[in-house]
């Protein structure tokens, strides 16, 4: 008898199509739930394994259709900055909240929900909060749903390294955020998706997902700066100053910088270690030092907008 498919919900974005296509690599059969299903049929070259519909996430009945004969989903959605008919609540609570509880009603397996280092129901800034919110939905709807928390993630199209090396190719003097004291611990996108394919196919903990090496924001700027040969002259910024700044960008076509962003970096991007990390599902993370060549290689590129 086949293995039931596995329906990943926004797999056409950064991190989904990852996950999609490692799970095709594997020879699941894999669904494919977003808005523009035929985004995922240029991405994936009609694979024989690969099923595509038109789901809107926020919309119950495609996401029960998308459901129905799964035994296991993968909940990849995620949006970076609100804009009109697409706010945090309404994707990161109340549709992943909705998505568990069709899930559990539905005799799925296993979920795996797509969260974020900082998540915090009690945070501040309204993206952090609504990951966190949405982690309590989630279990709430499907108690024993894998959360998977990554930490800023660096590949080929990225927001974090693509977006330095954009302002040192452009830029003399590079704005640091504060004096670039905030510590990451970026994770490389295929190992995040790695994970989450794991846990979509066996029982797994909920977890945590740095690099393996920590990096102050500093840091990454000069090792940028360095290996495309420039010799920027790096600002400290206050984050007051950036705050400012950040809600004039937000109004600007594409949004160069939100609020939000500015929180993330306000802060450790590090794993808190109550959860276990990437050593839980036998993936062995890359650093970004033996990421750095190829990443800078690749064509410049920003984060992908998320497939809902």
């Amino acid at each position: 008898m086949a293995e039931p498919p596995v329906t990943v919900f926004g797999g056409t974005g950064f991190l989904g199509r990852r996950i999609v296509r490692r799970l095709l690599q594997q020879g699941c059969r894999t669904r494919v739930a977003v808005r523009r299903p035929e985004v995922a049929v240029r991405l994936f070259d009609a694979d024989p394994n690969l099923e595509t519909l038109a789901v809107d996430i926020r919309d119950p009945e495609p996401v029960r259709r998308a459901l129905a004969g799964a035994g296991a989903a993968i909940n990849a959605v995620s949006l970076y900055r609100e804009r009109r008919g697409l706010d945090f609540e309404s994707l990161h609570v109340e549709a992943a909240g909705r998505l568990a509880e069709l899930a559990r009603d539905g005799g799925l397996s296993r979920l795996v929900q797509l969260s974020g280092i900082g998540a915090d129901p009690a945070a501040d800034d309204a993206y952090l909060r609504s990951r966190g919110r949405g982690e309590a939905a989630v279990r709430a709807g499907f108690p024993t749903a894998t959360l998977l928390r990554p930490s800023a993630l660096v590949g080929e199209g990225d927001a974090l390294i693509g977006g330095l090396a954009s302002l040192v190719r452009r830029l003399p003097v590079v704005p640091l955020f504060g004096r670039g004291e905030t510590r990451l611990q970026p994770a490389w996108v295929d190992d995040v998706a790695g994970a989450a394919v794991r846990a979509a196919r066996q029982p797994t903990p909920s977890l945590e997902l740095g690099g393996a090496e920590v990096w102050r924001y500093r840091e990454l700027v000069e090792a940028v700066a360095d290996r495309l040969g420039r010799h920027p002259r790096l600002l400290p910024v206050p984050f007051a100053l950036w705050e400012l700044l950040a809600r004039g960008a937000e109004r600007l076509p594409g949004a160069p910088l939100t609020r939000h962003q500015v929180a993330l970096l306000r802060r450790d991007n590090l794993p808190g270690g109550a959860w276990p990390g990437f050593e839980a599902v036998g993936i062995r993370p890359r650093g970004l030092s033996c990421l750095l060549p190829e990443l800078l290689a690749a064509k410049p590129g920003g984060r992908d907008e998320p497939a809902g």
